[in-house]
């Protein structure tokens, strides 16, 4: 296994943001994580990619230690954020070659811009890029260092469906590579596409894990039927089932 989490545990005061979480990822899957807003998502990946302290339980990727060798893990991981953020009045080129840089790396900046489709964009400045072309700059940020393991936290937010469409394919051709992928989304279709393996959390736990289409079966086999006439269920339905229909916010 490339990741194995064993009883992941985060606090914050009295509320238990993660309470005990366990899974493993294969190389070359993509594993999905999802939970309505305050689930344990973001605080999961965050203890992950080091940025977090780990109260309890523990995480190996590579069969590295995260809380014993942090600075390790940095270099096995590449980690493309909600919002990317890039310094005004930088061409691409350059911020590739930062990126590469701050890793030791020396890169062919074009191969990497050519990867995600930016190499007509490579003399512009960040700021003229789309929503779409800065995830996609992003992501070819984060593995300028060639990660074995690769997270992604709702990639797709804002984007339009021909953006989210084309991160899809790029998000795939990551995969192929046996890079092992980590992603939280909110849209369902997104994760059934996606995702080889999900994980559902709620109120700090994962409450079932498998493929898209097994979970599916298993709503349908506790004699789930939709109203309408349109396919029996889909992943939106399970992930409603599991965690509830009412609105949560931030």
């Amino acid at each position: 296994m490339m990741i194995e989490v064993r009883d992941l545990k985060k606090r914050y005061g009295d509320k238990q943001a993660v309470d005990g979480v366990s899974f493993s990822v294969k190389k070359g899957e993509i594993f999905g994580i999802l939970g309505p807003n305050g689930a344990g998502k973001t605080t999961t990946l965050e203890m992950m990619e080091t940025l977090r302290p780990i109260d309890g339980g523990y995480v190996k990727i590579n069969g590295i230690d995260v809380a014993k060798d942090p600075q390790a893990i940095k270099y096995l991981i590449g980690v493309q954020p909600q919002s990317p953020a890039f310094q005004d009045k930088t061409r691409l080129t350059e911020v590739v070659e930062m990126f590469a840089a701050a890793y030791g790396e020396k890169v062919d900046v074009m191969e990497f811009l050519r990867d995600v489709e930016l190499e007509e964009k490579a003399n512009n400045y960040v700021e003229d890029l789309s929503g779409g072309q800065k995830q996609r700059l992003s992501i070819t940020t984060a593995l300028v260092h060639g990660p074995k393991v690769f997270f992604l936290d709702e990639p797709t937010t804002g984007l339009d469906p021909q953006a989210r469409r084309h991160l899809w394919d790029l998000i795939e051709k990551v995969r192929d590579k046996g890079i092992s992928v980590i992603m939280t989304t909110h849209y369902m279709d997104e994760a059934e596409v996606l995702c080889d393996r999900i994980a559902v959390m709620d109120d700090g736990k994962i409450i079932a894990i498998d493929t898209p289409k097994n979970l599916i079966k298993q709503l349908l086999s506790r004699g789930f039927k939709k109203h309408e006439h349109v396919e029996q269920a889909n992943l939106e339905d399970v992930f409603i089932d599991l965690t509830g229909k009412g609105l949560r916010e931030n």
